[in-house]
């Protein structure tokens, strides 16, 4: 499905977790090709390195933003969410 997307060179193109089942390595490969498209990209990803990698972070709760921005802006943040979230994966 990635690769169809890439042939046809999209202006926006929506991933939902699309890289959860792919490798480190992998996954850098395909979220480096996307990029390369020059497209706008939203992601839906709970993995932190594709969230870290991302340009705007938008976090939900129960269905609603309860932040948003840059992710090392977001995880500078000890009371935000992503803080919160990353803290978790780390211990």
């Amino acid at each position: 499905m990635i690769a169809q997307a890439l042939i046809r060179r999209p202006r926006i193109l929506f991933f939902d977790e699309a890289t959860s089942a792919l490798d480190n390595e992998t996954q850098r490969t395909v979220i480096g090709s996307t990029k390369a498209l020059r497209a706008t990209r939203a992601v839906t990803a709970h993995r932190l390195s594709t969230v870290m990698d991302a340009d705007r972070v938008v976090v939900m709760e129960d269905g609603r933003v309860v932040r948003q921005g840059p992710p090392d802006r977001l995880l500078a943040d000890p009371g935000g969410r992503l803080h919160e979230v990353v803290r978790r994966q780390m211990t």
